[in-house]
């Protein structure tokens, strides 16, 4: 019987590259196509030059239209091909989205520019920028603009304007990207479904900016920080925040997109679309009004105790602001938030490495997996007293299989070990343990506030090189969701 040779495969599993490197090749492009934004901010501000902007997006697209042009045998993709494009796709996006960083406005070094756009594109917002004052307009707005892509996923972008994924692997994509622990297809077609997400998240960051431009904000900062709030990134436009405008409105806008930001986006599109019913049925999205309502309390608690009251504003939407940006690992905080004390720093980490609901744009190890811990343990606790007894755990008023209840368990034990691995490594380097702990939960939760090296707002440009690549890894293991980076350093995944 006649057989290709090409499709033979050895003990070593076959890898689809040259699908892989199309792929990635088209997501170049799309970056390539988002850089034209900031050279058309950079022609309209007097004094900053567009040709920075315009070579690197020439550079970037020039590379990806080398890399979509390969023909492969093949264009079928797999998990491991899906897996690969996922985690290699956000490496190979910063190292051009840097670009900008090194050769124009802030010139930053390699390890610099590298930490800030990984930041930007896993929704961090930490930054090495020591000042916002002298950075030009369009490198402020590229951040921004790396925020907003990375926020709901490039890859998922690409799912919703390329209609060959959905054909050659576009479910293994989504579910390699997308957060949490079960992932709601809107329709039978993942096109489809990427396409309704992004419409969602396109429109709402709309309405924000449109919000925010009738405040005291100018219409370019309205714009960033439409951005970087919708996408729960937190980048800013100024080295004082929102401190610059002192704003009730402005505060109270950002909280309830942000709080939007927080929830899974299929119920914010079921939502959009008339279906109400799967809203008021789902866990963790009650589960998270309890969790900011708790949170609010127990800040407004703490700044009366604190004697911190100056006006109404101090126990009712600054506290509420706070609780919301943290647990949505936005990132963005009170100018006085340091003085909150330590009972605030406790609610901190806990929302930190809680984070919102799966499917949003926020970090952490999300709300869902917790409600599954608790509920296993509940049950746990239960057949102790009734060995006999047949339970399960259930969401959303369904029953969660068994196999993926194993797999919450064991994301949220190795969620804990990069937190102290990285801790402990960071530690080494030179970093106080104290800074070295609370930095690795802030990667890993996407979140990016700082401690006592870096500050309460996360400036990072004090820590060691070493220290920032190291941060760099473990942002990008929180964005992905761990298992999709950590599996491609398991033999297991290389092997047939």
């Amino acid at each position: 019987m006649y057989t290709n040779s090409r499709t033979l495969r050895s003990p070593k599993a076959y890898v689809n590259l040259k699908m892989i490197l199309r792929v990635v090749g088209a997501l170049l492009l799309i970056e390539g196509a988002f850089m034209i934004f900031p050279v058309i901010m950079a022609l309209c501000v007097k004094g900053e030059s567009a040709v920075p902007f315009l070579i690197c997006a020439v550079i970037t697209s020039g590379c990806g239209i080398g890399m979509a042009r390969l023909k492969p045998s093949s264009r079928e993709m797999g998990k491991r091909e899906a897996i690969l494009i996922t985690g290699f796709t956000w490496v190979i996006l910063s190292l051009f989205g840097m670009l900008p960083f090194i050769f124009y406005g802030t010139h930053l070094s390699v390890t610099d520019a590298f930490f800030e756009t990984m930041s930007g594109f896993t929704t961090t917002g930490a930054s090495v920028l020591s000042s916002l004052a002298n950075v030009p307009k369009s490198i402020l707005l590229w951040r921004c603009i790396i925020q907003w892509i990375g926020g709901l996923g490039i890859i998922l972008f690409t799912l919703a304007v390329v209609p060959m994924l959905n054909y050659s692997g576009g479910m293994q994509l989504f579910n390699a990207e997308v957060t949490g622990i079960t992932h709601d297809k809107l329709r039978p077609r993942v096109s489809y479904t990427a396409k309704g997400l992004w419409a969602v998240y396109a429109v709402l960051t709309i309405v924000l900016i449109i919000l925010l431009s009738f405040s005291k904000m100018e219409f370019f900062d309205a714009l960033c920080y439409g951005l970087s709030t919708m996408s729960t990134g937190g980048f800013s436009n100024s080295d004082m925040s929102l401190e610059d405008w002192n704003s009730t409105y402005i505060k109270g806008i950002m909280t309830f997109f942000m709080f939007l930001g927080g929830v899974n986006f299929a119920l914010l599109y079921n939502a959009a679309t008339g279906k109400t019913k799967s809203i008021f049925k789902n866990t963790s999205l009650k589960v998270y009004l309890w969790i900011i309502l708790i949170c609010y309390l127990l800040f407004v608690f703490n700044v009366s105790f604190s004697g911190l009251v100056e006006d109404v504003s101090d126990i009712t939407i600054d506290p509420l602001f706070q609780a919301i940006s943290i647990l949505s690992s936005t990132g963005i905080t009170e100018p006085d938030f340091h003085n909150w004390g330590p009972l605030a720093e406790i609610v901190l980490i806990v929302m930190m490495f809680m984070g919102a609901c799966a499917g949003s744009t926020s970090g952490g190890a999300k709300i869902d997996r917790f409600v599954v811990l608790f509920k296993f343990l509940k049950n746990e606790f239960f057949k102790m007293m009734h060995p006999n007894a047949v339970t399960t755990v259930s969401m959303n008023g369904k029953g969660v299989p068994q196999p993926v209840v194993l797999k919450v368990l064991a994301f949220l034990i190795i969620y804990g070990l990069v937190i102290l691995t990285g801790g402990i490594v960071l530690t080494l380097i030179g970093l106080p343990m104290r800074d070295s702990l609370f930095c690795s939960l802030s990667a890993i939760s996407n979140t990016g506030l700082g401690t006592d090296t870096t500050g309460i707002a996360g400036n990072y440009q004090a820590i060691p090189d070493l220290a920032k690549w190291i941060l760099s890894f473990i942002m990008l293991i929180g964005r992905l969701e761990i298992f999709t980076v950590l599996l491609v350093f398991t033999p297991s995944f290389w092997k047939k």
